[in-house]
């Protein structure tokens, strides 16, 4: 995996239309005729211009996205790094095209998929990515009653920002909604939840905060084990691999467990069932059963592996996946680090090349951040 942020661009080319000749939507491809017959303009590729304009100058990213209109027309006029992953299958491009190009880019391992349109597309983006990756809306539809849009396009292109420059932005779940078009031209607004995508929001401290904006970090600790408590809840038959250092410490003692400190114990259902363990016996166990791994960056350079947790293998780290990671750290801890990204030292430079890129670390109850290892 690159250390260049890949940012997934989607254009639906022909949302919005139908807003400006009184159509109130634009779902349907005899609406988007209807529209275009009565003279209205495309504007969706102007809007994820305006987004993309805030990226000028910076660097550290590549464009991912579909051909023409989708994406890749808006992409080069700005001269930005470009791969063009997807090529509409028919012309003009239809949902179909939005969620296949949208699939690419899941294939192609995006750390944010930025699209453009109103609340059908998000319905489409919302049908392929789950909670694979967070996504942000660049507001260009008739429709925006979902809550994963920014609220200009321009402030789209600040979020974006924030997450290349470094800053910590955080995560949260935001709602897919959309409304019956049909029953909206007759006046009555009916709006139907079709589920839900993380999205990036600005670094806000909603708990757990002292007067002047800093984290309590024995309160925050306490968040974090509570929530990753809880999803642990979720899992019984998953091997819990709990890495050591204070975070991880924390979580134990909040699931009332014993715990060692400077060691990895593993944990099923509630309970410890192997303390202090070897990295031949962690390998044995988490080989032959579904595992994730908690852990937190230890050491002032920000360490995740390869510092007093050499328990932790290359071959168990493979067993076990990158997906099944979960890394935990305060937002202090992780703006301590000052810009430097979290340090990875495996002892296999081909394992520290693959788990290398933009990861997601728990910060908080149900918040996270996405930041960068190396």
């Amino acid at each position: 995996m690159s250390n260049t942020f890949r940012l997934g661009v989607v254009i639906n080319p022909f949302a919005g239309i139908g807003g400006s000749v009184g159509l109130k939507g634009s779902d349907g491809a005899d609406i988007r005729d209807k529209a275009l017959a009565m003279g209205a303009e495309k504007l969706a590729n102007e809007k994820m211009g305006r987004a993309l304009n805030v990226l000028k100058g910076l660097s550290g990213f590549t464009v991912l996205t579909a051909g023409g209109e989708m994406g890749e027309d808006c992409s080069k006029q700005l001269n930005l790094p470009l791969e063009v992953i997807y090529q509409p299958k028919q012309s003009p491009s239809s949902a179909d095209d939005t969620e296949n190009a949208v699939r690419a880019l899941i294939a192609h391992g995006v750390d944010l998929v930025l699209f453009a349109g109103g609340d059908g597309t998000a319905r489409n983006v919302c049908a392929i990515v789950g909670d694979k990756v967070p996504v942000l809306g660049v507001p260009a539809g008739c429709k925006i009653h979902s809550g994963v849009y920014a609220v200009t396009p321009s402030a789209a292109g600040e979020v974006v920002k924030r997450m290349l420059t470094g800053e910590l932005v955080s995560v949260r779940q935001a709602e897919v909604r959309d409304i019956d078009e049909q029953a909206f031209r007759q006046g009555k607004v009916q709006s139907q939840h079709f589920g839900e995508m993380q999205i990036p929001d600005e670094l806000s401290y909603v708990q757990s905060v002292k007067m002047g904006g800093r984290e309590d970090e024995s309160l925050v600790l306490n968040d974090i084990a509570d929530y990753i408590s809880e999803l642990m809840s979720d899992e019984p038959d998953v091997l819990f691999v709990m890495g050591s250092g204070s975070t991880v410490n924390q979580v134990m003692a909040t699931l009332g467990l014993p715990n060692t400190l400077l060691g990895v114990d593993i944990v099923k259902n509630g309970e410890v069932i192997a303390a202090d363990v070897t990295a031949q016996a962690l390998l044995q166990a988490v080989s032959n059963a579904p595992a994730r791994l908690v852990i937190t960056a230890i050491g002032g350079q920000g360490h995740v592996f390869g510092r007093g947790n050499q328990q932790l293998s290359p071959a168990v780290i493979r067993a076990v996946g990158r997906d099944n990671i979960w890394l935990v750290a305060t937002k202090q801890k992780l703006q301590q680090l000052d810009g430097r990204p979290l340090r990875l030292d495996t002892g296999d430079e081909a394992l520290d090349e693959a788990l290398a890129g933009i990861i997601p670390v728990i910060t908080g109850y149900q918040d996270k951040v996405y930041y960068p290892i190396v």
